[in-house]
């Protein structure tokens, strides 16, 4: 029987395998689902933090999705995404440890505010307008129930099931929308007054990835 025939959920590791390679996001979104809680049992075990926990997860898929090609099959399936959570897991505690270092050493006169707008030159007064309007711009295309959706989760720490209840939306949807809201945040910080574009790479990946970014499974 061809592959194609075969239900995905009865198919093995290295027809999804074939299936992604096809470009074929069912395969992706089984290959999530089959693997999904064994990763988020690791992780969480190591953080202690559903929400942390579920992010970790989170980047841990989209960068199987991407790095699919470099797997080779010297080892199983589950055993190469495991590889990628501890990764991923790793990266993120020095992240943390070095931001919380940064905060310690951080000195009183830094958070100071900056000089009033008014003693600013006629060049520093137009590219904070045009950096103004930028920030603008791009919150702007953020839609009101999005808005309300990450307000549930990051102020009243709601889970994703009970968001999901609450705006009658897929849990999928309401990952899908929390990314997007934490993507332009993030991009908004990062945006230069000088050239109104976020500075250095980008931290969260090619936005195109929706494919890639499966939210953690409501339990």
């Amino acid at each position: 029987m061809p592959a194609s025939a075969v239900p995905l959920r009865e198919q093995t590791d290295q027809q999804l395998l074939a299936g992604l390679r096809a470009g074929s996001e069912p395969h992706f979104n089984e290959l999530y689902s089959r693997y999904f809680q064994r990763i988020y049992s690791f992780v969480y075990t190591r953080i202690r933090n559903h929400a942390d926990a579920e992010e970790v997860v989170q980047e841990t898929f989209t960068a199987v999705y991407r790095s699919f090609e470099s797997y080779r099959g010297t080892s199983s399936l589950l055993s190469w995404i495991y590889g990628i959570a501890k990764n991923t897991l790793n990266n993120r505690l020095r992240r943390s440890k070095t931001e919380g270092q940064r905060l310690d050493a951080m000195r009183p006169e830094l958070l100071r505010p900056p000089s009033a707008f008014g003693d600013c030159t006629p060049e520093e007064h137009l590219s904070l307008r045009r950096y103004t309007q930028a920030i603008s711009e791009r919150l702007e295309s953020i839609s009101e129930w999005q808005c309300e959706i990450f307000a549930m989760r990051h102020l009243e720490n709601m889970s994703i099931r009970e968001i999901s209840e609450r705006t009658d939306r897929s849990s999928d949807a309401v990952r899908s929308s929390l990314y997007r809201v934490k993507r332009l945040l993030f991009e908004t910080a990062e945006l230069s007054p000088d050239d109104n574009r976020p500075r250095g790479g980008d931290p969260w990946g090619e936005a195109g990835s929706a494919r890639s970014l499966r939210g953690a499974q409501t339990r």
